[in-house]
């Protein structure tokens, strides 16, 4: 049997189910070493303005959806 961290949260990112320990979207998306000008993040339904990700606190069970855009041709 796993024993789950005191200090990790369970989150499901892009539909996959992960624990970490961290507690906002500007957080997550550093995890993630994505760009965050690049980033759109959906927490539980609702897009989050980027200029709040380092104050919005992430929730244990939360749905997220990072969309990173690649430019290209």
């Amino acid at each position: 049997m796993r024993e789950e961290s005191e200090t990790n949260m369970q989150l499901t990112v892009n539909g996959k189910q992960i624990e970490l320990e961290l507690q906002t979207v500007q957080e997550l998306v550093q995890h993630y070493g994505l760009k965050e000008a690049h980033v759109v993040a959906e927490v539980n339904g609702e897009i989050i303005d980027r200029a709040i990700w380092e104050d919005h606190q992430l929730e244990p069970g939360a749905k997220i959806e990072l969309v990173h855009f690649v430019g290209g041709g």
